[in-house]
């Protein structure tokens, strides 16, 4: 018959070393956060004004967490894993 071949066993390579991917999800998570206390403070009534869409929860803190999120994952993608 005919030569059996060998698979080899391969690793898969990934782009990205296990901290990278860490620090990802760390990012990921901040800028959650950052959509989640954006979000609400509307009124049910259109007549009526809510004036908790100005909260400083949802002017300032939200926004900083999302781009305190951004400037992680930069972070993340620019880490060198092989370094120790």
């Amino acid at each position: 018959m005919g030569e059996k071949k060998r698979k080899a066993e391969v690793k898969p390579i990934f782009v990205f070393g296990k901290k990278n991917y860490k620090f990802m999800f760390i990012g990921l998570a901040v800028i959650a956060l950052g959509f989640i206390l954006m979000a609400g403070g509307g009124s049910d009534d259109p007549n009526v004004f809510n004036p908790d869409i100005f909260s400083w929860r949802r002017i300032r803190l939200a926004p900083a967490l999302v781009l305190i999120g951004f400037g992680i994952q930069i972070y993340a993608i620019l880490l060198n894993p092989d370094k120790k």
